[in-house]
């Protein structure tokens, strides 16, 4: 494997340490345990440096023929935390899970790939050096705004997009922040006292406790080095003709869920938008099992 630690440039993302690293990798192996197994891995070359990528296969041979799906993962994070939704996914179709370049996982960043150009050329050659040309695409946060730069931009291989409470839709507020901020430090906080935290602050994080420690070694050993995205503009928007599926949580703090609820499907042809009660940032965590089943049907509908 390349050596994953970047010295050369102050814009793109690194591990402060080689054994900083290699305590992360052990915690989200821990993460990578609860969910399905990984068939294979591969890493693919591309402008913005290497892209490591995980695979999941169903068992039924059926299965092997449908469009697969690619998982793009939030900021600060890895394809580990897919672990609630690859069992499910990758029983019906192959699941790819990427780890961005400029997040902790096991890609390698040697160029930015903020900009919305450079991130849409990115994922473009992931998946052609991947060999797929066509498949069902689905973002968590950053992730989201990853899937929906590509719907604008190069959408030529992509059957649907799907985005679990997305960037992308409006600008990061101060309210976002502080609930990152809070949710960090409650990691800290006495065993008995987060589950209470994780129900006011909508963290499923703080109880689950093999992604608490992978998400306490991914603050300590990575720096990220980019700027929040760029929402799309209306105009935008408008432009989109991928089949889109947009699933927000009730209680989130990144969008604000009703305003896009109904704005999006204004925006773009044939959008489908729901609201998840209970939950907040994590629906894909919180409610594994109904989101997993309902982006299934919406990629047999799709397809």
């Amino acid at each position: 494997m390349p050596e994953t630690t970047t010295r050369t440039r102050r814009d793109v993302g690194r591990y402060v340490s080689d054994a900083a690293r290699e305590r992360y990798f052990a915690a989200c192996e821990a993460v990578y345990a609860m969910g399905a197994t990984a068939r294979a891995e591969r890493d693919v070359e591309t402008s913005a440096g290497t892209t490591h990528v995980y695979r999941y296969d169903p068992t039924d041979p059926a299965a092997l023929t449908r469009t697969p799906i690619v998982l793009v993962h939030g900021a600060g994070s890895c394809s580990a935390m897919w672990y609630p939704n690859t069992p499910a996914l990758s029983a019906a179709r192959t699941v790819y899970a990427i780890d961005t370049p400029g997040d902790p996982g096991r890609s390698v960043q040697r160029a930015p790939l903020h900009e919305p150009e450079r991130a849409a050329q990115w994922l473009d050659e992931t998946l052609a050096g991947l060999g797929l040309d066509r498949v069902h695409l689905v973002g968590a946060s950053y992730g989201g705004w990853l899937a929906l730069n590509q719907a604008h931009r190069e959408p030529r291989r992509l059957a649907s997009v799907t985005l679990l409470d997305p960037g992308g839709l409006e600008k990061v507020g101060l309210r976002f922040f502080a609930w990152i901020f809070a949710s960090l430090l409650a990691t800290s906080a006495p065993k008995a006292l987060r589950p209470r935290l994780a129900a006011w602050l909508e963290q499923p994080v703080l109880v689950v406790p093999e992604l608490r420690a992978m998400i306490r070694a991914g603050v300590r050993a990575y720096r990220v080095r980019r700027p929040a995205p760029r929402p799309l503009t209306e105009d935008e928007l408008r432009t989109l003709r991928t089949p889109l599926h947009l699933l927000l949580g009730k209680r989130s703090r990144l969008v604000h869920p009703r305003r896009q609820a109904e704005r999006v499907p204004r925006l773009v042809p044939g959008a489908r938008a729901e609201i998840i009660a209970d939950t907040g940032h994590g629906p894909q965590i919180d409610h594994a099992e109904q989101l997993n089943a309902r982006m299934l049907a919406f990629m047999s509908s799709v397809d």
